[in-house]
Protein backbone atom coordinates (compact mmCIF):
# COMPACT_ATOMS: atom_id res chain seq x y z
CA UNK A 1 0.00 0.00 0.00
CA UNK A 2 1.14 3.62 -0.85
CA UNK A 3 1.44 5.80 2.17
CA UNK A 4 -1.72 7.55 2.68
CA UNK A 5 -1.10 10.97 2.19
CA UNK A 6 -3.33 12.45 5.47
CA UNK A 7 -0.88 10.38 7.89
CA UNK A 8 1.87 12.71 9.33
CA UNK A 9 4.16 10.31 10.26
CA UNK A 10 6.52 8.21 7.65
CA UNK A 11 7.56 4.45 8.42
CA UNK A 12 10.81 5.43 9.39
CA UNK A 13 9.79 7.57 11.94
CA UNK A 14 7.93 4.48 14.34
CA UNK A 15 8.98 1.68 15.94
CA UNK A 16 8.48 -1.90 14.23
CA UNK A 17 7.20 -4.16 16.17
CA UNK A 18 9.23 -7.14 15.89
CA UNK A 19 7.59 -10.37 13.89
CA UNK A 20 8.89 -12.54 16.55
CA UNK A 21 7.14 -10.79 19.40
CA UNK A 22 3.64 -10.54 17.71
CA UNK A 23 2.21 -13.40 18.52
CA UNK A 24 3.15 -12.71 22.43
CA UNK A 25 1.50 -9.06 21.59
CA UNK A 26 -1.29 -10.35 20.67
CA UNK A 27 -2.19 -13.22 23.41
CA UNK A 28 -1.47 -10.00 25.92
CA UNK A 29 -3.70 -7.73 24.12
CA UNK A 30 -6.63 -10.43 24.25
CA UNK A 31 -5.79 -11.55 27.73
CA UNK A 32 -5.62 -7.93 28.99
CA UNK A 33 -8.86 -7.02 27.63
CA UNK A 34 -10.86 -9.96 29.26
CA UNK A 35 -9.43 -8.50 32.25
CA UNK A 36 -10.49 -4.68 31.23
CA UNK A 37 -13.80 -6.16 30.28
CA UNK A 38 -14.63 -7.99 33.44
CA UNK A 39 -13.15 -4.53 35.89
CA UNK A 40 -14.87 -2.36 33.75
CA UNK A 41 -18.47 -4.27 34.12
CA UNK A 42 -18.01 -5.10 37.67
CA UNK A 43 -17.52 -1.69 38.61
CA UNK A 44 -20.19 -0.19 36.02
CA UNK A 45 -17.27 1.76 34.46
CA UNK A 46 -15.66 3.14 37.19
CA UNK A 47 -12.49 1.02 37.46
CA UNK A 48 -10.13 0.38 34.27
CA UNK A 49 -11.69 3.23 32.42
CA UNK A 50 -8.71 4.16 30.65
CA UNK A 51 -6.43 3.40 28.26
CA UNK A 52 -2.60 2.62 28.85
CA UNK A 53 -1.81 6.44 28.46
CA UNK A 54 -4.64 8.30 29.86
CA UNK A 55 -7.54 7.86 26.86
CA UNK A 56 -11.27 7.04 28.15
CA UNK A 57 -12.36 3.61 27.08
CA UNK A 58 -15.43 1.71 26.40
CA UNK A 59 -17.43 -1.22 26.42
CA UNK A 60 -17.98 -2.71 22.91
CA UNK A 61 -20.68 -5.60 22.89
CA UNK A 62 -21.12 -7.34 19.29
CA UNK A 63 -22.01 -10.72 18.18
CA UNK A 64 -19.35 -13.05 17.13
CA UNK A 65 -19.51 -13.74 13.46
CA UNK A 66 -18.98 -17.48 13.76
CA UNK A 67 -20.58 -18.60 17.14
CA UNK A 68 -23.77 -15.84 17.34
CA UNK A 69 -21.99 -15.56 21.00
CA UNK A 70 -21.54 -11.93 22.21
CA UNK A 71 -18.29 -10.60 22.37
CA UNK A 72 -16.92 -7.75 23.81
CA UNK A 73 -13.75 -5.59 23.80
CA UNK A 74 -12.81 -2.24 25.03
CA UNK A 75 -11.69 0.14 22.39
CA UNK A 76 -10.86 3.61 23.13
CA UNK A 77 -14.17 5.93 23.30
CA UNK A 78 -13.67 7.89 20.23
CA UNK A 79 -16.91 10.86 20.26
CA UNK A 80 -18.09 12.40 16.98
CA UNK A 81 -21.37 14.33 17.97
CA UNK A 82 -23.68 11.77 18.59
CA UNK A 83 -21.93 9.31 16.76
CA UNK A 84 -19.06 6.80 17.71
CA UNK A 85 -16.18 6.22 16.18
CA UNK A 86 -13.97 2.65 16.33
CA UNK A 87 -10.57 2.61 14.90
CA UNK A 88 -9.23 -1.36 13.94
CA UNK A 89 -5.75 -0.11 14.72
CA UNK A 90 -4.38 -2.99 17.01
CA UNK A 91 -1.49 -0.88 17.62
CA UNK A 92 -0.94 -1.39 14.04
CA UNK A 93 0.13 -5.17 13.49
CA UNK A 94 -0.51 -6.31 10.05
CA UNK A 95 -4.07 -7.81 10.47
CA UNK A 96 -7.30 -6.78 11.53
CA UNK A 97 -8.55 -7.60 14.71
CA UNK A 98 -10.97 -10.31 15.82
CA UNK A 99 -13.29 -7.85 16.74
CA UNK A 100 -13.68 -6.10 13.28
CA UNK A 101 -14.35 -9.20 11.62
CA UNK A 102 -17.18 -9.81 13.93
CA UNK A 103 -18.55 -6.17 13.41
CA UNK A 104 -18.58 -6.23 9.72
CA UNK A 105 -20.38 -9.52 9.90
CA UNK A 106 -23.26 -8.46 12.03
CA UNK A 107 -23.23 -4.46 12.19
CA UNK A 108 -25.48 -4.04 15.79
CA UNK A 109 -23.31 -3.22 18.34
CA UNK A 110 -23.37 -1.25 21.99
CA UNK A 111 -21.52 0.91 24.00
CA UNK A 112 -21.02 1.46 27.46
CA UNK A 113 -19.21 4.52 28.52
CA UNK A 114 -19.63 6.17 32.41
CA UNK A 115 -22.32 3.17 32.85
CA UNK A 116 -24.65 4.25 30.66
CA UNK A 117 -25.00 1.51 27.27
CA UNK A 118 -26.98 2.89 23.51
CA UNK A 119 -26.81 0.26 20.70
CA UNK A 120 -25.63 1.66 17.55
CA UNK A 121 -25.63 0.50 13.70
CA UNK A 122 -22.70 0.13 12.15
CA UNK A 123 -21.19 1.49 8.87
CA UNK A 124 -17.25 1.47 7.60
CA UNK A 125 -15.84 4.79 6.55
CA UNK A 126 -14.88 4.77 3.12
CA UNK A 127 -11.56 6.50 1.91
CA UNK A 128 -12.87 9.84 1.71
CA UNK A 129 -14.91 9.40 5.25
CA UNK A 130 -11.48 8.43 7.01
CA UNK A 131 -9.62 11.14 5.20
CA UNK A 132 -11.99 13.78 7.00
CA UNK A 133 -12.57 11.82 10.17
CA UNK A 134 -8.70 11.48 10.33
CA UNK A 135 -7.88 14.95 12.00
CA UNK A 136 -10.77 14.28 14.66
CA UNK A 137 -9.60 10.95 15.56
CA UNK A 138 -5.96 12.64 16.10
CA UNK A 139 -7.15 15.06 18.24
CA UNK A 140 -8.53 12.43 20.48
CA UNK A 141 -5.53 10.03 20.54
CA UNK A 142 -2.54 10.83 18.37
CA UNK A 143 -0.95 7.33 18.02
CA UNK A 144 -3.49 6.43 15.42
CA UNK A 145 -1.02 8.20 13.18
CA UNK A 146 1.77 6.43 14.32
CA UNK A 147 -0.30 3.08 14.42
CA UNK A 148 -1.40 3.91 10.14
CA UNK A 149 2.30 4.15 9.67
CA UNK A 150 3.43 1.04 10.84
CA UNK A 151 1.52 -0.92 8.79
CA UNK A 152 0.25 -1.52 4.89
CA UNK A 153 -2.83 -2.50 6.48
CA UNK A 154 -5.45 0.15 5.50
CA UNK A 155 -6.22 0.59 9.10
CA UNK A 156 -10.27 0.51 8.80
CA UNK A 157 -12.27 3.23 11.12
CA UNK A 158 -16.43 2.22 11.97
CA UNK A 159 -18.89 4.85 12.30
CA UNK A 160 -21.58 3.99 14.87
CA UNK A 161 -24.53 5.80 14.60
CA UNK A 162 -27.19 5.61 17.18
CA UNK A 163 -29.89 3.16 16.54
Amino acid sequence: MSQLDYIKKKREEVDVIPPAIVPFVRKFMKLYTRLNVWVFKKSNGKLMNKFPGGAPICLVGMTGRKTGARREVMLIHLPHGNNKLLVASQGGLDMNPVWFNNIIANPQVDIMVDGNSQQYAVHQADADEKRALWPHLLSLYPDFDAYQARTDRDIPVLVCQPA
